[in-house]
């Protein structure tokens, strides 16, 4: 079948990109029109109504909403706010939770979906909210009907442990990837339309066998941050073109930040999450951010975690919300959730959530 709306590129002079090149490490500076709005003909596959999805109305109307009933939270992985709603997945309590404040205790907030085994991110276009269900290779769509969340769609078969769900506004399609197999699934729906559809599968072949917990879009670019592999492979860091998912850029990272975590750029520097070192270690886990990615075999990055957080964990996801950034942890069972501020690239306001 015909793929998704692909965007077009634009001609720009030598001069223009070496400039971007310098500031960016990896975008050509292209300037990209918005995606179409999807019309829903071009489709690998339908995705699957749930028994709820078959009257999402009546459904909801004998749906008991239960508040979460544990004080703390086990290996909390992503934080994120959709309109007036925060969410939290709980991986390994394997639930998503939901509560419009972030001043109450986790018992007073309330139950999305306790459907998936050890979730690790929700993504939402504000009218439907899409969970990896991690060890069972598929994704969950909920639709909020009547003020409570309802599981109405299902697809099955997305690859080995899909890790890492993100929403871009920009080409209007969801991304989940699937961490084992180097496949990034895109979903999408019609502006008048819930029913979602699965348009497309990419493939990065060199990312296959290789363990990758999430990818970042910067600039128009998908960034993949190769994570430790059984071969014993050294990390690196994977530039690539988001629709074709191409290789532009790989820039080599030191064997202390070899199981990395997540890349994500804010204000003038790129921030990375690591969880082991190449051997596997979580005593290396550790956050670090640089201003250019191709410095860090030289070193040339700050340590932050120790620094601004408390430090002995392991840092996992950044999100943000509003002016607020969001960090997950594990290991530190009293300082599992951070928020942060970041005012012309100095770190301010970092305080325990949860």
């Amino acid at each position: 079948m015909k793929k998704a709306f692909r965007k077009p590129k634009f001609v720009i002079t030598a001069a223009l990109t070496a400039l971007c090149i310098t500031a960016t490490g990896c975008s050509l500076g292209e300037t990209k029109k918005p995606a179409a709005p999807y019309d829903g003909q071009n489709f690998l596959q339908e995705l699957d109504l749930t028994q709820a999805g078959q009257d999402p109305k009546e459904y909801a109307a004998s749906l008991e909403v239960i508040k979460n009933f544990d004080t703390k939270l086990s290996v909390p992985t992503y934080i994120t706010k959709v309109n007036d709603t925060y969410f939290i997945v709980d991986c390994y309590h394997n639930r998503i939770i939901y509560s419009d404040s972030l001043d109450v205790p986790l018992t007073e907030w309330y139950i999305m979906s306790g459907d998936a085994t050890q979730p690790h991110t929700l993504a939402s276009d504000g009218t439907v909210y899409l969970v990896d269900d991690t060890e069972n290779n598929r994704v969950l769509v909920f639709e909020k009907i009547d003020s409570k969340f309802v599981n109405t769609q299902t697809l099955n078969g997305v690859g080995s442990r899909p890790h890492y769900s993100l929403y871009d506004p920009d080409t209007d399609t969801f991304y989940v990837w699937s961490s084992k197999t180097g496949e990034l699934f895109c979903l999408r729906h019609t502006p008048d339309s819930t029913k979602m559809y699965l348009t497309d599968i990419r493939k990065i072949p060199v990312l296959d066998g290789i363990y990758v917990r999430s990818f970042s879009i910067i600039d128009g670019d998908i960034y993949f941050v190769s994570g430790i592999s059984d071969a014993g492979d050294k990390g690196k860091i994977y530039c690539c073109n988001l629709d074709t998912l191409e290789i532009k850029k790989t820039i080599d990272v030191p064997d202390e930040l070899a199981g990395m975590v997540q890349i994500t750029k804010i204000q003038d520097y790129y921030y990375i999450s690591t969880s082991t070192d190449l051997t596997g270690s979580q005593d290396h886990a550790t956050l670090i951010r640089t201003k250019k990615l191709e410095n860090l075999m030289a070193s040339d990055y700050e340590d932050i975690y120790s620094k601004y957080f408390i430090g002995g964990g392991t840092p996992y996801y950044i999100t943000n919300a509003d002016d607020t950034y969001f960090l997950t942890e594990h290991r530190l069972m009293d300082h599992q959730i951070w928020s942060f501020k970041v005012t012309q690239n100095e770190i301010t306001d970092v305080k325990t959530v949860y």
